[in-house]
């Protein structure tokens, strides 16, 4: 199990669908960071999510890397990496592509007040 405040890597189809099984609470915010090992603003963005992460505790943070989970990528529609998908229950409540901070931190502001 995850402490607190930290990004939950998913490294199987079966850890993903636990996690997002664990999850399904419809006021439950969780964020799910599509990544690349081999994406640059990836790995720009990283440090800045997983600084986030502590930050927001109250928050789910997730991180599913695209070639190691090609087909729950394909199955969210990831086209571009990074993809940052917010979900509250079952639903995508909101997207951020691109390594963008202002916007992630706007959709986590906007679906936590």
């Amino acid at each position: 199990m995850a402490e607190v405040g930290q990004v939950i890597a998913c490294h199987t189809v079966e850890a993903w669908t636990e996690q997002l099984a664990k999850l399904q609470q419809p006021n439950k915010l969780v964020v799910v960071d599509f990544t690349a090992s081999w994406c640059g603003p990836c790995r720009f963005i990283a440090p800045i999510f997983e600084e986030i992460a502590r930050t927001f505790t109250h928050i789910t943070f997730l991180k599913v890397d695209v070639d190691e989970l090609k087909s729950v990528a394909e199955a969210w529609g990831v086209q571009s990496m990074p993809t940052f998908m917010f979900l509250k229950g079952d639903k995508i409540v909101d997207k951020v592509v691109g390594a963008k901070k202002e916007e992630l931190l706007m959709a986590i502001g906007k679906h936590t007040s």
